[in-house]
């Protein structure tokens, strides 16, 4: 069983990474072909390019002007303790222990707009760059198809390495797309999260980001292999809802938040 999320625009590179261990992406020579785009940018046009204000746009042109190899521990972090959006909220990464960190490593894949995928404990630099984002390179019109036949490979090969051929989907649309699922050949499972609102049981994005955290957490914590177990899946209240539930997509609902 493999999962895959998405990554976060909230970076946290100023805590103390929680492990010494760390492995590099597999993918920086695309990396540097998209940095070596985006150097050449000024602030406007990247605030333009992915619609962000003046200040970010500042921000992300100095990441960007600054980033370089070799990635090490002093000016790198491991990704899945950098990203600190809801998901990671959810999956609090920082409080697993040395060995969960370690099996992590086999169990979650991290798709990216700049690393492609991304296994937990690879070392990113600072960077926001969505998968969505239209940056022309080449022939590609945009990051969809500048990755379009790297991403499937690695993640069928990180499926393969699991021992399954089911592969749970946690992240949002916009970088789920860039896999080929009909390459992929895996059987995909979409858990979605849903809060009583106004008497109806409704997708909030916040707490539906979170639970995907939350979700990637007890699968880890309970060594979950087979997809039926999910359904034991109860953290903060939510409860697996067999009516609203269909094959491959199982509903955990929630009344109280």
């Amino acid at each position: 069983m493999l999962i895959v999320i998405s990554p976060a625009k909230s970076l946290d590179f100023d805590s103390p990474a929680k492990t010494a261990e760390f492995t590099m992406p597999e993918m920086l020579e695309e990396s540097e072909k998209l940095i070596a785009r985006l150097k050449k940018m000024s602030p406007k046009k990247l605030s333009e390019l992915m619609s962000i204000s003046a200040t970010l746009g500042q921000l992300n042109y100095e990441r960007y002007q600054t980033w370089h190899q070799p990635f090490t521990p002093e000016n790198a972090k491991q990704a899945v303790l950098a990203f600190n959006g809801d998901v990671y909220q959810g999956l609090d990464a920082s409080w697993l222990s040395g060995e969960q960190l370690h099996r992590l490593q086999s169990k979650l894949r991290i798709l990216s707009g700049l690393y492609g995928v991304l296994k937990p404990l690879d070392l990113i630099q600072p960077y926001r760059l969505e998968m969505g984002t239209r940056l022309k390179y080449q022939r590609s019109a945009d990051l969809y198809a500048f990755w379009k036949n790297k991403i499937t490979p690695k993640v069928k090969q990180a499926l393969a390495e699991s021992g399954s051929n089911v592969l749970i989907n946690l992240a949002s649309n916009e970088y789920f797309k860039s896999i080929d699922i009909k390459k992929l050949g895996a059987e995909i499972v979409t858990p979605e999260f849903k809060d009583l609102k106004n008497g109806e049981y409704k997708m909030i994005s916040f707490f539906a980001k979170k639970a995907r955290g939350l979700m990637t957490r007890f699968i880890l914590e309970n060594n979950i292999e087979k997809v039926e177990e999910l359904q034991a899946f109860d953290s903060e209240g939510y409860v697996f809802n067999p009516r609203l539930s269909k094959p491959g997509k199982p509903v955990f609902t929630r009344d109280n938040y």
